[in-house]
């Protein structure tokens, strides 16, 4: 097994005392999933097309099973074949260039910045690719960034595996306990699904659905 596809996850560490807010990504700062947005944009329609049809398993075994990892480890392998971290890393960050203004909720970013005004650590924890989420972290200035690393082979190109679990459900807390120590509190955090629902728990307020806004 080769490096995982990680990024530069924390800016810095939180200070003594900071309170730490956390934001799920896809759904909540943004309108919908950005990795899947992302992949289509990257191949075109054509391509995005013949691939679901190629994935029609993948699918089918999804819709009963709910196994939302080995979904998206079968994405990667089909729409990512032959690319390593630097090259997705650049057209991330063409992406998050081109779509932003597409993508953000402006009720969400109003929030964000509110608690980047009050002096506030803001986490982003998403399920989706760190690789791909990293350039929307940098424009935020987020403080950190967990998301779901991609495994590379000795050649330095995506195996399709994930380095662990899909950053979502239980795994949400585990990173965040992992990042900022077992008894982390959170003063604040946003989700938008079941996935977000232990992150929401370990914080004072709990905001789901809350942000409702388009472009």
């Amino acid at each position: 097994m080769g490096d995982m596809g990680t990024t530069r996850s924390f800016r810095q560490s939180p200070k003594p005392g900071q309170p730490i807010v956390a934001f799920d990504f896809d759904g909540t700062l943004t309108i919908r999933d950005s990795f899947t947005a992302f992949l289509k944009w990257k191949v075109g329609p054509e391509r995005w097309r013949t691939g679901l049809l190629a994935m029609a398993p993948q699918l089918a075994a999804y819709a009963l099973d709910r196994d939302r990892q080995r979904l998206k480890e079968a994405a990667v392998r089909r729409f990512l074949p032959g690319m390593g971290a630097v090259a997705l890393g650049l057209e991330a960050e063409q992406f998050a260039h081109e779509q932003w203004d597409r993508l953000m909720r402006p009720d969400a970013l109003c929030v964000w910045n509110d608690w980047g005004r009050r002096g506030a650590y803001r986490a982003i924890v998403t399920a989706s690719p760190a690789l791909t989420v990293q350039p929307f972290a940098d424009r935020l200035g987020a403080d950190a960034l967990l998301g779901t690393d991609l495994v590379t082979d000795a050649s330095g190109w995506f195996t399709g595996a994930f380095a662990g679990p899909n950053c979502r459900g239980e795994e949400k807390v585990r990173r965040l306990r992992a990042a900022f120590g077992p008894e982390v509190r959170l003063a604040a955090a946003y989700g938008d699904t079941s996935g977000d629902t232990e992150m929401l728990a370990i914080a004072g307020i709990a905001g789901f659905r809350v942000f409702k806004g388009k472009p």
